[in-house]
Formats: C-alpha cells, structure tokens, sequence
C-alpha cells in the first residue's frame, strides 16, 4: 500500500515511503519495476531523467544502461563520481514497460507523471540542490514547462534558488543531434554544467 505523509523532515523517511509505491500499480498502469532512484542527503546536484529503462528496473539503479554511459562521458565523470555528485530521480520511478509498437520504452501518460511529481517535489524540497540537470523533453517540461529542446539547450535558467540545464536524451533512439546545429547547443550547455560543478567542487572528471 502506497504511503504519503503530509510533510517530511528527512530525505531518508521520504526515500523509504517511495522505495515501496505503488501508486501508479494501484491506479491500473502495468508497470514492469519498483521504484529507482538513488542519492542521499547533502547532495547538491540533482538529476531528473524521464523513466527508468529495463536495465534501470532490474537493477535498481539509475542510469545502468547505454544512456547512462553517454550521460557520464558528456559529464565527463566515471561511476563514481557521477553517483557521489548527483541525486539521482526521474519523472517516473518505475520502469513503465514498452511502447505498444515494440520501438523503445511507453512513455509514461500524464497522470502517472502527476502521481510520481509528489516525490520529486519533496526532493528538491529536503535537498535545496544547487544544480539541476533536466533530461530529454518530458523531464524539461515537467520541470520549467518548456516545450523546445531547441530554445533551451545551452541556456541557464533558475529554479528555487538552483542553476537548471537542460540537456537532450543520451538515448542512441534520439535523433534530435544528428542536426550539427543542435551538437553545437549540446557543446555550450556542457561548458556551462562543467562550469557549475567545478565552482561547486563536485565531482572528479575521467582522467
């Protein structure tokens, strides 16, 4: 049964609650895992991606899969230091299945999207990130409600007292950098999130 408190005072409590919702299950939506996150308290870089893939369900662990290891090569981060500098979440927690046609993952409908934001809003609540990534489109318009990966790639903005990057999907079905245009906003948007980590101190770029 899934457990939502009226407030939270720990992200530990909070990490508990959702690790066991069921919420989306119990409203009809065949989902194909538990909930995936990773973090811990004191983090001050966030993550927030679309869903999890079905490597990510299996696991139990954001970002396992071939999207993951692009994400850490454009961060220029290995394991570790990509998993110790960001919280890791995402717009849905549970792997969502695959799309009807069999052509990549179901994109999670606009009411499971609702039902998962109560966590992610406390999240960012408890942890006052000082960074934010947004992942592909639907992790952008759940959190700045922007529409165009076009506009916002390469551009700050600011959320709650937090640097916000877009960035696109690291996803190999993604065809949104085979524009040399687009690779060139690509370029510019990880100039500036190299630029945010370094002030902050996090993280340790591959050798």
């Amino acid at each position: 049964m899934t457990r939502r408190r009226s407030s939270y005072r720990s992200l530990a409590s909070l990490q508990r609650d959702n690790a066991v919702c069921r919420a989306c299950v119990e409203a009809g939506y065949p989902l194909e895992s538990r909930p995936v996150f990773e973090g811990r308290a004191g983090q001050s870089a966030y993550i927030l991606g679309q869903a999890p893939g079905i490597v990510e369900g299996v696991e139990r662990r954001p970002w396992r899969g071939r999207a993951g290891q692009t994400l850490r090569r454009w961060l220029e981060l290995d394991e570790e230091a990509f998993y110790s500098t960001f919280y890791c979440a995402s717009v849905t927690r549970c792997f969502p299945g695959r799309a009807a046609g069999g052509r990549g993952d179901r994109t999670p409908t606009p009411r499971e999207q609702a039902l998962c934001s109560f966590w992610r809003d406390w999240e960012l609540r408890l942890l006052r990130p000082q960074l934010i990534l947004a992942i592909g489109g639907l992790a952008t318009r759940r959190l700045l409600g922007l529409t165009s990966l076009d506009a916002c790639i390469g551009e700050r903005f600011e959320l709650a007292g937090a640097a916000v990057f877009p960035l696109p999907h690291p996803s190999g079905r993604s065809t949104w950098l085979n524009r040399p245009e687009n690779r060139a906003r690509l370029e510019r948007a990880l100039e500036l999130v190299h630029g945010e980590l370094d002030l902050a101190g996090a993280g340790s770029r591959n050798a």
